[in-house]
C-alpha cells in the first residue's frame, strides 16, 4: 500500500514522504490516525506541486535549523541527579531532562526530537545524544550526568 505521510512517523518517514507499508498497518493505524493519505495519481500531483512551491521556504528553514545546531558546538551540559552507591541514580535521566537542560542553555528543542543512546540513563557518567532539528540537520551532543551535591 502506497501512502503519503501527513506527519512525521518514527522509523517510517517524514511529512510528505511517499512510503510503501503493509496493508494492515496503513488501513488500521496510519489512515485512521490521520498520519497519512492514499497515494493516488491526483494526490501525487498535488504533492509534487506543493513540494515545488515549498522548496524555497525549506532552504530558509534548514538554515535556521543549522544555526540552532551550531549553538551546540562547544556547549557543555551537566545534568545533576540524586545518586546512591556505585554511581547509581535514584530514578533516571531521560530526553525530557536533556531538553530542559538545553533550554536553560538557550537551545529550544522538543524532547521528541532528542534520542539518547541506550535510552534512559541510570548511572552517572558521560553520554551521547542525537538531536534532530530538521530532517536534514541532525547534531550529536555529548553530555554528563553528575551526582547532585548534598
Amino acid at each position: 500500500m502506497e501512502l503519503i505521510l501527513k506527519k512525521d512517523v518514527e522509523n517510517l518517514g517524514f511529512t510528505d514522504d511517499i512510503v510503501t507499508v503493509k496493508n494492515g498497518y496503513g488501513r488500521n493505524f496510519l489512515l485512521p490516525q490521520g498520519l497519512a493519505v492514499l497515494a493516488t495519481p491526483s494526490t501525487k500531483k498535488v504533492l509534487a506541486e506543493t513540494l515545488k512551491q515549498r522548496a524555497f521556504k525549506e532552504k530558509k528553514i534548514i538554515e535556521d535549523a543549522q544555526k540552532e545546531a551550531d549553538k551546540l558546538n562547544g556547549l557543555e551540559i551537566k545534568i545533576a541527579s540524586k545518586s546512591g552507591e556505585g554511581n547509581k541514580l535514584f530514578g533516571s535521566v531521560s530526553n525530557a531532562n536533556l531538553a530542559t537542560a538545553l533550554e536553560n542553555n538557550g537551545v529550544a528543542i522538543d524532547k521528541k526530537y532528542i534520542t539518547i543512546a541506550g535510552g534512559l540513563i541510570k548511572r552517572t557518567g558521560q553520554y551521547d545524544a542525537k538531536i534532530r532539528f530538521h530532517r536534514d540537520v541532525v547534531s550529536n551532543l555529548s553530555f554528563e550526568v553528575v551526582a547532585e551535591k548534598k
